[in-house]
């Protein structure tokens, strides 16, 4: 991915980010489990994060570029589709196997945040 879509794709998970963690707190509050409640907050802050991650390897291609970079914004956005995907999922249809997903994107996570840093010290 280029800087400006990386940018669009961490700003819209943001938005997503923002639009589901008002709706864990406010809609889903009386229709899910406390366990499921974290566990939907738990989507949230990952798929946040990562949002901003990708933001910030848009800003950080430039000056660092090179293949490594833009495979960690792909991974971010694997990572927040498998990771907070799934666990989404899990919360509002309880049912368990998607959670056999999860670390496939959390995994997805670790990669590119790896690729990051062994850019930054290759540039």
């Amino acid at each position: 991915m280029n800087e400006r879509t990386l940018v669009v794709a961490g700003a819209l998970n943001m938005f997503i980010a923002v639009g589901c963690g008002a709706f864990g707190a406010h809609g889903l509050k009386k229709m899910l489990s406390d366990e499921m409640l974290a566990i939907w907050h738990t989507a949230v802050t990952y798929q946040a994060m990562h949002a901003l991650g990708m933001i910030a390897i848009a800003l950080l291609l430039p000056r660092l570029g090179g293949a490594l970079m833009h495979w960690a914004g792909n991974l971010m956005l694997a990572g927040i589709m498998l990771f907070s995907g799934s666990l989404y999922l899990l919360a509002l249809t309880g049912t368990r196997v998607l959670g056999a997903i999860t670390p496939i994107g959390g995994a997805a996570f670790l990669a590119a945040w790896l690729l990051v840093a062994w850019s930054a010290c290759k540039a």
